[in-house]
């Protein structure tokens, strides 16, 4: 084999890469697997599709090599291939927001107008919960948090959060968190907390980043 062929066949299989997540049902399922592990059938409640289109979507992610499945009872489970999957798309959106023009207008219609202040880093979210100034609100739904979270976080979801306030006690600060830094959950939740009077901040990013990047999680006594 030429050094050429071999170089071409090399590219064409980093393309099968690009190709998986040239579709944006499936890095919107790739953002709900680094969550935790799903069913197809959960995975297509949650994001809108039909339960055939969902395992479409997986076979060609799985055959990427992005995603792993198992099978229980009659039904199949996925999840992604390894925490280099969640790099791989914090790059993709890295790379998005600083070259798409319509990236930046996207995020400045639907998300800046909802919380121009900046976000607390990852660094400065652990030192403040250490020093017991925060209160940490993961507000997606139980079984991802039950998943894995940060830890020391308090779960309320947010179509709960009203109803909940609660809980919360008396607290100086409460940082939110959710799936990823274009999350809309944690854009709505401090809006609301803000709304009651609350000082409220979001944190960068969301839980998948934040266990990438090595910081403190926990995890319930179940599974998805």
């Amino acid at each position: 084999m030429s050094t050429g062929n071999f170089k071409q066949e090399l590219f064409e299989q980093f393309a099968r890469v690009g190709k998986a997540l040239s579709n944006g049902n499936r890095l919107e399922l790739l953002e709900f697997l680094a969550q935790g592990e799903r069913s197809v059938e959960e995975l297509s409640k949650i994001a809108n599709l039909s339960v055939a289109n969902t395992s479409q979507h997986l076979q060609q992610l799985r055959q990427s090599g992005l995603v792993t499945a198992r099978k229980q009872g009659l039904r199949v489970y996925y999840r992604i291939s390894g925490d280099d999957v969640v790099s791989l798309l914090d790059a993709l959106r890295l790379v998005a927001e600083g070259h798409v023009a319509d990236v930046e207008r996207l995020v400045n219609t639907y998300l800046t107008v909802k919380d121009s202040l900046e976000p607390i880093p990852r660094a400065e979210l652990l030192e403040r919960v250490r020093d017991g100034l925060v209160t940490v609100v993961d507000v997606r739904p139980e079984e991802e948090f039950a998943a894995g979270h940060v830890a020391g976080a308090v779960n309320i979801p947010l179509s709960e959060l009203e109803q909940r306030l609660n809980e919360l006690g008396d607290v100086e600060e409460i940082v939110a968190y959710c799936r990823g830094p274009h999350c809309i959950l944690a854009f709505d939740a401090v809006a609301r907390l803000r709304e009651k009077g609350l000082t409220a901040r979001r944190l960068e990013d969301g839980y998948p980043e934040w266990k990438l990047a090595g910081m403190p999680i926990e995890k319930e006594d179940k599974t998805l």
